[in-house]
């Protein structure tokens, strides 16, 4: 853990107690307190001493929750070649979550996001919103989170730290260029993905009328004009949080704004979606062009549920495959899975879908998959990602895991990241036969006998991912070690696989 903050150590706490297979009331009898105490302090409203943190590890028996040391990390021990039964609900997608928090800044009045996944993504943006002055709290039960700006924003005070650990800062651009004439954001972090180019960036916003230039550890911006007057832009590149910061400059503008070859991924649909219930029109969502009006002052009270994951979808799909496993994966976002499927069908899958019924935002369209034991076989074609509706990218990954499950030859082809295919040749470290044609193809060759050793996280979320995937079928035990970037992207992973029959202990060194 970066900071102690009570947010953090509740969800340690409530982690710990899932996997002592503890109600809230069973823990609040060991501690000798109320329910809604334990209540409180899980969904991060308490502060704790550090002695009331040692008491509450002593009745869990349990190492989380003791205060990390500085330099420790959070690792998880995998007892891997047990099946997965039962059912998962698939949770709301940590890229819309990101998006909406910086489009929150666009907006004086309250925002509410309902639903919001406790990620540590989400909880980067949340300390560089903070910093900056937006007060966020969760309601009693840690499932919405409700935000106001203040009239002026204290940039100077910007978390850098935390600024630093996240690539979705570069979406503070857009919102910003509308209230400053001149500030400055901390370069981006997150995946280590090899050079991911913010070019694209500030190439759209230049047509905004905003200048950006890189100096040391900083991107200095400068608003240049702010005319209001009609503008068509095309993007050169279709990036996802390209679109994004397009989206939440055109917002605040009372003019129209065309965009084209715009992404019409699932959490750009979930931004315009969320865009329109502040004012904004926006004509053409879900396509590559998007015609935009927006308002020049935006001051509502709106409340907003993220849709659910694809990417979470396709986590927990895997799990099931690679566990050969039969698993109902509940609320998946059909629309943006329907390629993957189409390839898991033409590799012997044998899984059903139930009918399409609405997401909470009331646009998304959901459906329930089932998962059965199937023998696979290598498709004759590559696997590669496209923009939407392509294979998503950032499932790729999965289907590395996937094919060394199958029997055959693949070749994965990676062609947006310079390092994730080399951070996937890890999986080789548990028994699977991958070779690495260059830094964007690899040759899997399956079907592969697991086996259970220690290995430590790469600085990638999904290659990391797809590690603790296959760590589920390898006979032994696996040690996965400093797995911060799996909990960028995924929440309670451990205790909901452990519900389905994974056995994943969490602890620190």
């Amino acid at each position: 853990m970066d900071t102690i903050s009570p947010a953090s150590v509740g969800r340690l706490i409530r982690d710990a107690r899932k996997q002592r297979g503890l109600t809230q009331n069973q823990l609040a009898e060991l501690l000798k307190t109320s329910q809604s105490a334990i209540h409180r302090i899980e969904a991060g409203h308490q502060n704790l001493s550090l002695d009331y943190i040692n008491r509450i590890a002593d009745a869990l028996e349990s190492p989380l929750i003791s205060t990390p040391k500085s330099g420790t990390s959070m690792n998880y021990r995998i007892r891997g070649g047990r099946p997965l039964s039962g059912s998962i609900e698939v949770r709301s997608s940590k890229n819309a979550a990101v998006a909406l928090l910086c489009a929150s800044l666009i907006n004086r009045g309250h925002t509410v996001l309902r639903g919001l996944a406790h990620i540590e993504e989400v909880n980067r943006i949340l300390e560089v919103l903070a910093s900056i002055g937006v007060t966020a709290s969760w309601s009693e039960d840690g499932k919405d989170l409700t935000l106001e700006r203040p009239a002026e924003l204290d940039l100077d005070a910007m978390n850098e730290t935390a600024a630093r650990r996240t690539r979705s800062i570069l979406m503070f651009l857009g919102p910003l260029m509308h209230f400053y004439d001149d500030f400055k954001l901390p370069y981006a972090g997150g995946c280590n993905l090899g050079a991911r180019t913010v070019e694209p960036h500030l190439q759209v916003l230049r047509a905004f009328g905003l200048d950006v230039v890189a100096t040391e550890g900083a991107y200095r911006a400068h608003v240049h004009d702010r005319r209001i007057q009609e503008r068509h832009i095309v993007l050169t590149e279709r990036g996802d949080t390209v679109t994004e910061n397009a989206l939440l400059a055109a917002a605040q503008m009372p003019s129209l704004t065309v965009l084209r070859n715009a992404s019409p991924n699932y959490m750009v649909q979930d931004l315009c979606i969320f865009l329109t219930k502040l004012g904004v029109q926006i004509e053409g969502i879900g396509s590559t062009t998007l015609r935009i009006r927006g308002v020049a002052d935006i001051n509502t009270d709106v409340e907003y549920f993220p849709s659910e994951d694809p990417i979470e979808a396709m986590s927990l799909l895997t799990a099931a495959v690679v566990t050969k496993s039969e698993l109902t994966i509940t609320r998946c976002p059909i629309e943006f899975l329907e390629i993957e499927l189409a390839i898991l069908h033409e590799m012997g899958l044998d899984f059903s879908l139930t009918d399409e019924y609405p997401s909470h935002n009331g646009y998304t369209r959901l459906v329930d998959i089932t998962v059965r034991p199937s023998q696979l076989k290598a498709v004759a074609d590559k696997i590669a990602p496209m923009p939407f509706p392509g294979l998503n990218i950032d499932n790729l990954p999965f289907f590395a895991v996937i094919a060394a499950e199958a029997e055959g030859q693949t070749l994965i082809h990676d062609w947006c990241y310079e390092n994730r295919a080399i951070h996937l040749v890890d999986l080789s470290k548990l028994g699977a036969n991958v070779q690495l044609l260059d830094p964007h193809r690899l040759i899997v060759v399956g079907p592969t006998r697991w086996r259970g050793r220690e290995l430590i996280c790469p600085p990638a979320l999904r290659p990391a991912v797809c590690l603790l995937l296959a760590a589920l079928a390898a006979q032994g035990e696996t040690v996965l070690r400093d797995v911060y970037m799996i909990n960028r992207g995924y929440e309670d992973l451990p205790a909901r696989l452990g519900a389905l029959g994974a056995s994943i202990t969490v602890f620190n060194d």
